[in-house]
């Protein structure tokens, strides 16, 4: 990346270390950010069992003063379209602004003897920012177990623009110690965010 900022430069050498098309991923991250120095970043691959083939997706994360950036990264295999296996990249934009939830959910083990800043064995980040909304529906009741006329339904709407999930055995205790740093970093920013 041009910036010579040590969060820019830190950023760069996790997608190099992750070792998932780092080229292609940076140049996709280095777009997306431009020039604003990086805040605070996470770079998270997974690896999926799907039949028969392995397939690899990474996600970076990306905190600016005024952007939160979202670049996800898929491989696949060779089929009708594509005669060689390729590789998908998208980035996503958002203003501080619009995001409307950051929620992390922690999940640790023995919580009876839990200890203050011991590591959860996994956390989940969900941000939400309205482009992708899950509606949830079922039959509406009223309470009588006799009664079968028709009620209508019920429902929530949820956002659910992006959801990750790290965990300590799959990913180690560094990674999850970074996404909980980069979800207080990123509700912190939110908090504080510019208005629209």
């Amino acid at each position: 990346m041009a910036k010579t900022g040590t969060a820019t430069k830190g950023l760069r050498a996790a997608i190099e270390r992750s070792g998932y098309y780092p080229a292609l991923v940076a140049e996709a991250v280095e777009a997306a950010v431009g020039e604003e120095p990086v805040s605070a970043y996470l770079v998270h691959q997974e690896t999926t069992f799907d039949a028969n083939e392995v397939r690899r997706h990474v996600t970076v994360l990306v905190l600016t003063d005024s952007r939160f950036i979202v670049s996800h990264t898929d491989e696949q295999a060779a089929d009708a379209t594509s005669p060689t296996p390729y590789a998908t990249t998208s980035t996503e934009s958002v203003k501080l602004a619009r995001i409307s939830s950051v929620v992390l959910s922690r999940v640790v083990g023995n919580p009876e003897a839990y200890t203050p800043g011991t590591l959860p064995r996994e956390v989940v980040l969900t941000v939400g920012w309205g482009a992708v909304s899950r509606l949830d529906m079922e039959p509406a009741t009223c309470g009588d177990p006799n009664c079968d006329a028709d009620h209508g339904y019920t429902g929530s709407a949820t956002a659910d623009d992006l959801s990750l999930r790290v965990s300590e055995a799959g990913d180690g205790p560094e990674t999850v110690r970074q996404a909980l740093d980069f979800a207080q970093a990123l509700s912190e920013a939110t908090a504080a965010g510019p208005e629209a």
